[in-house]
């Protein structure tokens, strides 16, 4: 019941997008189109849950112990950009395609502070390794629920008149905050699994 009580929480209450606002960034700039924030969903939850998995066995195994809890920012740094090196070499054999949509946005990932923020969250809230692990693939399914939400509407947004101030970036903002509201409503959910 405690695992259930992580993911829901997790994808729908604290959406790391719309509750904590970490991860704008790629939000905005990769949602345009639904096929690109498919890519970028995959790419961060792949990174995210790594990224989680190997800075909780650093901060266990190496800096705790050894008393270096002061590196634990640049730790955590070195250790997603390195992933997200990995990512961006597969990406480029296996799906060029999908390499070139994500753009500039692939490297991004390493500055994605969604990332860095979950780490470090799976650290203050003292998760275990497997509730790491749940906490940081439910959270990247959420990122990918609000990044492919959101890149539905603005598709449609696309393709319906909007005022010509409006275009762009406004309404995009306008949308996402009415997003956010709209996963307020879940708010009072995670009581249930107290």
């Amino acid at each position: 019941m405690e695992y259930i009580g992580i993911i829901i929480v997790a994808i729908l209450v604290n959406n790391i997008v719309f509750s904590q606002f970490l991860g704008i960034c790629p939000f905005l700039g990769v949602s345009k189109k639904v096929d690109t924030a498919l890519g970028m969903a995959g790419a961060v939850t792949f990174v995210l849950t790594i990224a989680t998995i190997v800075t909780f066995l650093l901060q266990k195994g190496i800096l705790e112990p050894f008393k270096l809890d002061y590196l634990q920012t640049i730790t955590f740094i070195l250790v997603i950009a390195a992933l997200v090196q990995m990512v961006e070499i597969i990406l480029k054999k296996v799906s060029p395609a999908l390499y070139q949509a994500l753009g500039v946005f692939l490297p991004l990932i390493t500055t994605n502070c969604a990332i860095l923020g979950v780490a470090i969250l799976v650290i203050k809230k003292d998760y275990n390794l497997l509730e790491s692990v749940v906490f940081a693939i439910a959270t990247s399914v959420g990122f990918a629920l609000a990044l492919i939400v959101f890149s539905g509407i603005r598709e449609q947004l696309s393709l319906t008149k909007v005022p010509k101030y409006m275009q762009g970036i406004p309404i995009a903002l306008i949308t996402a905050g009415i997003l956010a509201m709209a996963f307020m409503g879940f708010s009072g959910i995670d009581q249930v699994f107290k």
